[in-house]
C-alpha cells in the first residue's frame, strides 16, 4: 500500500483510517468502488501532521501533483488526512473552496483530471440536521481529502448498473441502524481521546 507512514502519529492516522475505510465504506457497501482500489493496494495514505490551513494547502498541491503524475495502476486515489489542522467542520467546509481553487490554479479539475471529495468526523450536510445518520456517508475517523482521477471515476460508474441509486441506497442503509451502531461507524479516533 502506498503511503507516508514517517512517523508514529502518521503510522496512526493511517492504520485507523484503513481500518474505518474496510469496516465502513466497504463493510456497509457504501462506495462499490473502494474495494477494488483497496484490495489492489493502490490507494495512496498521505497524512499531513500541518495546523495551519496554509500548509495544508501546500501539501495538497504537491499530492494533487504527485497523483496527476503517477502511473494509475500504482496510485489510484490518495487520501490526504489532516488530524490537526480544521478540526472544525465549518472550517473545513470553508476550506473545501480553497481545495478547488488550488485544482483549478494547477489545472488539474475537469474531465479526465482530478476531483476532491470530503470527509470529516463532523460532517454534515446542508439543510441536515447534525444527527441525521445521512451524514455518515461523509463522516471519517479524521478529517481528510480525497483526491480521486474523473477518468476512474468514470469508469467505475459506466461499470455499476445504476450509479444514481448509490446515494439514496446509502442513506437508507445508515438511516436503518440503531444510534448505538451509527455511533460505532467512527468512534473517536483513539489520537483524538488523548
Amino acid at each position: 500500500m502506498p503511503d507516508t507512514a514517517s512517523s508514529p502519529l502518521a503510522a496512526l492516522v493511517i492504520a485507523e483510517t484503513s481500518e474505518w475505510l474496510d469496516r465502513v465504506v466497504i463493510g456497509l457497501g457504501l462506495c462499490p468502488f473502494a474495494k477494488a482500489v483497496q484490495v489492489k493496494q493502490q490507494i495512496r495514505y498521505r497524512v499531513c501532521e500541518a495546523t495551519q490551513p496554509s500548509d495544508l494547502l501546500a501539501v495538497l498541491d504537491q499530492e494533487l501533483r504527485a497523483l496527476a503524475g503517477a502511473d494509475p495502476e500504482r496510485v489510484d486515489t490518495t487520501l490526504l488526512i489532516h488530524p490537526n489542522a480544521l478540526g472544525s467542520f465549518l472550517d473545513y467546509n470553508d476550506f473545501l473552496t480553497e481545495a478547488d481553487d488550488k485544482l483549478n490554479e494547477l489545472m488539474l479539475d475537469g474531465d479526465a483530471q482530478l476531483q476532491i471529495a470530503s470527509f470529516h468526523p463532523d460532517y454534515c450536510f446542508a439543510r441536515a440536521a447534525a444527527d441525521d445518520a445521512a451524514n455518515f456517508t461523509n463522516r471519517s475517523p479524521y478529517p481528510m481529502l480525497h483526491l480521486l482521477r474523473e477518468a476512474s471515476v468514470s469508469r467505475a460508474v459506466a461499470a455499476f448498473p445504476d450509479p444514481s441509486a448509490i446515494f439514496e441506497r446509502n442513506i437508507a442503509t445508515l438511516r436503518g441502524l440503531s444510534p448505538e451502531r451509527l455511533a460505532e461507524l467512527t468512534p473517536p479516533a483513539r489520537l483524538r481521546k488523548r
